[in-house]
């Protein structure tokens, strides 16, 4: 194989340019229309090669990543791809084998492109109808992609009829530039390259890489990673570069049992830091430095609304942990085969000014008394889009009753036990449009009686009156039962994990819902959740984990 990839590189820097060039310029249309600020195909061919670029990489105006295609034409198995990342790293690949796997149904019908008879081929990928058009008259090959590359020179790319890739101009140039240079770029695989070209079409942040997340106080903070909560809550700081407005952001975590075998409640988390009091005090000092709400019943609640001195935590993503996924799986059922990890991965786009320009305190909690816990990963992804239309946004979170500090003191949600339920005043500083509300709930109690199992209404009241209202319930938890290899059998022929909660599944993530708040004035507001709790049951109780986010566009007058 050394000795002939060493004569197939030979070949590309001896090459003469005696021959007839070719250059192809082809244009994308859909739906009959062309791509609006498309950046055209070109193809360069003669006898001996051809190469598959663009405009932009022509001109060197092209954004990073970015790939060409050369193919030999003097051994036509063979091509490179070659791609470039924005970190000025370059690989590429040679393949043998994918041309001569193409096969094509030819027809007799004929039309002119550009002035030249062409010929019909078909071809069908992954149930997407290809056709093709090529000329034979030029007595050259070439293609703006891979496929049908030894046809002739396809002058028409037509995909299921409504994505075309057509030639507009055929130029014969006296140089061609065919020539790929491999000195700096490193060969790879097929599934490496592919690999590599994805990753670098966006930004990859890791905050944790099989972190533990555990019930210890063995559990110490090092250098990057810190731990409270006697090992329940890991926290690191991350800095953002500004984010472009419309970029695509999503969270991903990964989780397996370290050695608990229960479902438990998770959260991934941003603490601001912008008010004088911060989450980050109750971490460090104690629970005792947060604000408290009180709803009349004697229980004080610590840290769950805004107040002028205090700003919750901004909840990211709310997940549960299945039971026992890996450090199980030796449990054996028949046609079982368990999942080794589960995967959650959200887009949190929507809460780009909490982190773009940004350096932030983010955080993972599970909720658990297990010496061995969970193991966790937790990745950001950036997929930077700019979007025409630049606004001000407001993005205030109002509450969070998620007691992410529970094993250090942080009392349970049962607020709702009362007419007040959960109420929290705040102020706006200008006008706001189109204004939302970013809400994520859950019920717990996990008994016959506990809210965790029963239908409960979910009432938002903005300044007295019901601007909506819901009732959080999740019926499909028995699609997740692989997740779940400790999870309990019962008399009946369901598994624990088959049966439907209030918003969420053992394995699942909880999405949120955005509430129309319509446009609020400036001035003071208030903002209450009703729920009818569950009233306590010998040593159980229930209570409701939720967190809400006051979105819109700023007007300044």
């Amino acid at each position: 194989m050394r000795i002939a990839l060493t004569l197939f590189l030979v070949f590309w820097v001896g090459m003469v340019q005696a021959q007839k060039n070719y250059k192809i310029t082809y244009e994308r249309n859909y739906n009959g229309n062309p791509i609006e600020n498309q950046d055209f195909i070109i193809v360069l061919t003669n006898v001996d090669a051809t190469r598959i670029t663009s405009e932009q990489i022509l001109h060197q105006t092209k954004d990073f990543p970015y790939e060409e295609t050369f193919i030999d034409r003097k051994n036509p198995k063979n091509y490179i791809q070659q791609a470039f990342s924005a970190e000025g790293k370059s690989f590429y690949l040679l393949d043998s084998v994918s041309l001569e796997k193409q096969h094509f149904e030819f027809f007799d019908e004929q039309k002119t492109i550009l002035g030249y008879v062409c010929k019909k081929a078909r071809t069908v990928i992954n149930s997407n109808t290809i056709d093709l058009w090529f000329t034979e008259e030029l007595g050259i090959k070439g293609s703006p992609v891979i496929l049908g590359q030894n046809l002739g020179l396809i002058l028409e790319y037509n995909r299921n009829g409504n994505f075309v890739v057509q030639a507009t101009k055929i130029e014969t140039p006296k140089k061609a530039g065919i020539t790929p240079n491999l000195n700096q770029s490193e060969k790879v695989d097929n599934l490496t390259y592919r690999d590599l070209l994805w990753k670098s079409r966006f930004t990859t942040l890791s905050v944790f890489e099989d972190e533990i997340i555990n019930f210890s106080d063995a559990s110490k903070s090092n250098d990057s990673i810190l731990r409270f909560a006697n090992g329940t809550i890991a926290l690191r700081k991350i800095k953002f570069d500004e984010i472009p407005f419309g970029s695509q952001i999503f969270v991903e975590l990964t989780t397996q049992s370290n050695g608990d075998a229960y479902d438990r409640t998770g959260s991934v988390f941003v603490i601001p830091t912008d008010s004088k009091t911060s989450f980050l005090d109750a971490l460090e000092k104690g629970i005792q430095e947060l604000p408290g709400y009180t709803n009349g019943n004697s229980k004080k609640y610590q840290g769950v609304i805004k107040t002028e001195a205090y700003t919750p935590l901004v909840e990211l993503m709310r997940f549960f942990t299945p039971f026992g996924i890996h450090h199980y799986n030796h449990i054996k059922l028949k046609n079982k085969d368990w999942h080794d990890k589960v995967t959650y991965r959200q887009d949190i786009s929507e809460l780009l000014p909490v982190l773009s320009g940004k350096e932030v305190y983010i955080g993972a909690f599970i909720g658990n008394y297990d010496k061995g816990g969970h193991k966790v990963s937790l990745n950001l992804t950036i997929h930077k889009e700019e979007s025409q239309t630049q606004k001000k946004m407001l993005l205030m979170p109002l509450f969070n009753t998620t007691n992410v500090m529970e094993m250090a003191g942080q009392e349970y949600a049962t607020m709702f036990d009362s007419e007040k339920g959960l109420e929290v005043t705040f102020t706006l500083e200008n006008e706001i449009k189109n204004a939302q509300l970013r809400y994520i709930t859950t019920g717990h109690g996990g008994w016959g009686g506990g809210d965790e199992f029963l239908p409960k209404k979910n009432t938002i009241l903005l300044n007295g009156k019901e601007a909506f209202s819901f009732v959080p319930w999740r019926q499909d938890c028995g699609s997740y039962r692989l997740y779940n290899p400790a999870s309990g059998n019962f008399n009946n022929g369901l598994s624990s994990s088959d049966y439907s909660r209030s918003n969420w599944c053992p394995g699942t993530l909880t999405n949120p819902i955005m509430i129309d708040l319509g446009d609020l004035e400036k001035g003071t507001h208030t903002l209450q959740v009703k729920i009818p709790q569950g009233a306590p049951e010998g040593g159980s109780f229930s209570s409701w984990n939720v967190s809400g986010i006051l979105m819109g566009e700023v007007l300044e007058r």
